[in-house]
């Protein structure tokens, strides 16, 4: 089931393939097959099938593709809470992506220094690091939709961080490399060899082991997620089939 949500896929997508361990369908197991934009007077949900396709929440008022639905006293009560609680919850998110980049940045850099880089090369790779954290700081702030975050553009935004990054890298592994074949050191020359070559494989595992200290962060919501869920129950739309905008499951 696709993850669709706001909360979530900021959390799973602050572009570092790292982060994609701490995502909110593992950890709280939310799920919704909705994407979302939060808008500054009404939440909007759409999918491409099946229907409803668009759903606007907007003070307590429901509309499923362009209907409005008459909505008992305690549904409209049950819907304003949602929303409210909704965008209550929109920073407390932002504000785990923002601590999983900066975890992420510390990891990479620990791990490029123990590699014995020369110090130019660490330098200009805390420089790029600075740089991608922060474009991915204020695209996390100023974000509102999951489309912004779904698909090819998180992965593109992914590969071109390390795009930028492993070459770098690999580049100065490769000197240290060389250096040691011309000192005689052949069996040192081809570990560094194949450590530039397998730099992504031998990373990602020891990068997603470190992110694992930002699980607490991401359980921390979990309450906030379930009591999201709860609030939808026996609200229905125009077809008169319950919303299901978000699905906690076990």
């Amino acid at each position: 089931m696709r993850l669709r949500l706001l909360f979530a896929s900021l959390i799973l997508s602050a572009a570092l393939p790292a982060l994609h361990a701490q995502d909110l369908a593992g950890t709280c197991h939310a799920s919704s097959s909705y994407d979302l934009t939060v808008k500054p007077d009404s939440l909007l949900f759409d999918r491409p099938q099946p229907a409803p396709f668009h759903v606007q929440v907007a003070d307590g008022a429901l509309r499923t593709d362009g209907q409005p639905v008459r909505l008992n006293a305690e549904a409209q009560d049950r819907l304003a809470l949602f929303e409210r609680e909704l965008r209550a919850l929109v920073p407390r998110v932002r504000a785990v992506a923002d601590a999983g980049v900066a975890m992420a940045v510390r990891a990479i850099h620990d791990e490029a220094a123990g590699m014995q880089l020369a110090p130019a090369t660490l330098a200009e790779l805390d420089r790029r690091l600075a740089t991608h954290a922060a474009q991915l700081e204020r695209r996390i702030a100023q974000s509102n939709s999951t489309h912004d975050w779904q698909g090819d553009a998180a992965q593109q935004l992914a590969d071109r961080i390390v795009g930028d990054l492993a070459p770098l890298v690999a580049a100065d592994l490769g000197q240290q490399a060389l250096a040691a074949a011309m000192n005689g050191d052949l069996a040192e020359a081809a570990r560094l060899r194949d450590q530039a070559a397998d730099l992504a494989t031998q990373l990602q595992p020891r990068l997603q082991r470190r992110m694992q200290a930002l699980r607490p962060q991401v359980q921390a919501l979990c309450p906030s997620i379930q009591r999201l869920a709860e609030l939808q129950q026996g609200v229905r739309g125009a077809d008169g089939q319950l919303l299901k905008l978000v699905q906690v499951g076990q």
